[in-house]
């Protein structure tokens, strides 16, 4: 037995009965008819409104606008002038005051807390802390790496600073965090 190619071999087509061919064309007939009704009588009413609107705008084109009833003009006597009653007293005298007031200045001293040092990790090898001060003198920002004996054993800190001002310290600590050197916290120095 030969092989059949169902896939590529097309459908036969049936043919339509006499029933599905009329209830098909008058379904597409009364289909095609309401839709061109519709389509004819919103043509229609916005044609009639256009025209109408155009015909109001034409009708009141040559129309004067009402003038306001004027009142007759009556001469009467001349008023008297009116008089106003005194200035009462300020109840306040802060406007004298300001004037005579002068402001105290005081001497002021601003207390520098000491210099500051930022640590920016601690680790266990002291490879591992090289590598994080040389990413960080990329940066153009000076380090040292600082070995502490601790309970745990031996750590390797890196360090920046001495600032004397705090706000060096966060300037550097931004720069350092937008470069993906996180966690660096500012202390006192001691």
């Amino acid at each position: 037995m030969a092989n059949q190619d169902y896939v590529s071999k097309p459908r036969p087509k049936k043919k339509p009965t006499k029933k599905t061919v009329s209830k098909k064309a008058t379904q597409k007939t009364t289909v095609a008819m309401s839709m061109s009704l519709k389509n004819k009588a919103i043509t229609l009413l916005t044609l009639i409104a256009v025209v109408g609107f155009g015909y109001f705008l034409w009708a009141i084109k040559d129309q004067q606008p009402v003038a306001e009833v004027t009142k007759p003009v009556v001469k009467s006597q001349p008023k008297k002038a009116v008089v106003l009653p005194e200035m009462p007293k300020e109840k306040w005298s802060y406007q004298k005051d300001l004037a005579q007031k002068e402001v105290e200045q005081g001497q002021y001293e601003v207390i520098d807390k000491g210099p500051w040092k930022m640590q920016c990790a601690s680790f266990k090898s002291n490879a591992q802390a090289q590598a994080l001060k040389a990413k960080i003198a990329f940066l153009g920002i000076e380090s040292k790496v600082q070995k502490a004996q601790g309970k745990n054993g031996t750590w390797y800190k890196v360090i920046l600073g001495p600032y004397k001002r705090k706000r060096s310290a966060e300037r550097d600590r931004h720069k350092l965090k937008r470069n993906k050197v996180n966690y660096c916290q500012i202390w006192l120095w001691r």
